[in-house]
């Protein structure tokens, strides 16, 4: 039986989605933290079976952190048929082997063909079990496949937002376009060949003035390894700008009239 009226808001912007549905659950702060930890993942509906504690509830309200829209639109039911009666595919998280012929998934399987079902228009669920013992078999009995998460088995021991956090986030992964890779200075426009020789020779130029090379083979040298790193270094526009501005810095010295240290040494005396 549904006791809770499901309300409108922004959530309808996240799309099909799969249900997550909380078995028994005895903390309402574990509910509010897992309503933020869906909605982290665009997860936006919830179902509880027969809470251990009365709704609405205070603490649940106070952890979810903003998620607010997660627990107003939320159902309750009285028994797990009755939260799942609606959808085609169920998921039952466990942390433990059961003897039964189920297929059982990691959770990045498991979002990968939930999103694949999805797109088919079935509905799916995620079914998480009580904090202390989880689902027990009846209540596993009645999900399609099981999934797991990849834990250290020394310590298994996972927090029921942990636990809702690590499915959704393999969820959102499986439709997520971001690069694996993404290089911040390729929204830079990169430095040219000439910028580059502009700013070795008015570095080079700079240098001589300062007697820094010893030799002409040592300037040579020392100019073809300054060439190869700021090469490889593959700069951008701005970045050869600053360069060329503190060698000019340096230039001028502390003094911004453009006089160096020993002359104004000498004028001052």
């Amino acid at each position: 039986m549904k006791l809770t009226k499901q309300g409108r808001g922004g959530i309808d912007a996240l799309g099909p989605a799969p249900v997550v549905v909380l078995c028994r659950p005895q903390l309402g702060e574990n509910v509010g933290t897992a309503a933020r930890a869906m909605l982290n993942f665009g997860l936006g509906e919830l179902r509880l079976v027969e809470p251990r504690f009365g709704w609405p509830n205070a603490k649940a309200v106070a952890a979810c952190s903003g998620a607010h829209e997660v627990l107003n639109r939320m159902a309750i039911f009285d028994s797990v048929e009755a939260a799942i009666a609606d959808l085609h595919h169920v998921y039952a998280t466990t942390a433990r082997f059961r003897e039964m012929r189920k297929p059982l998934l990691t959770a990045e399987a498991a979002g990968v063909e939930a999103r694949s079902m999805i797109a088919a228009e079935r509905r799916v669920g995620i079914l998480f079990g009580r904090e202390r013992t989880g689902l027990d078999n009846d209540e596993l009995a009645l999900a399609d496949a099981l999934v797991r998460v990849p834990i250290n088995p020394e310590f298994a021991s996972l927090n029921l937002a942990q636990a809702v956090l690590l499915v959704g986030y393999e969820w959102f992964k499986s439709g997520d376009s971001t690069p694996q890779h993404q290089d911040l200075a390729e929204a830079e426009t990169p430095a040219t060949k000439g910028d580059l020789d502009g700013m070795l020779h008015h570095l080079v130029t700079e240098l001589e003035a300062v007697a820094f090379f010893r030799s002409r083979d040592s300037r040579d040298s020392i100019v073809r390894t300054v060439k190869m790193m700021f090469e490889r270094r593959a700069m951008t526009q701005p970045e050869v700008h600053l360069m060329r501005g503190i060698v000019k810095e340096l230039r001028r010295g502390p003094d911004k009239t453009g006089r160096g240290a020993n002359e104004t040494e000498v004028a001052d005396g």
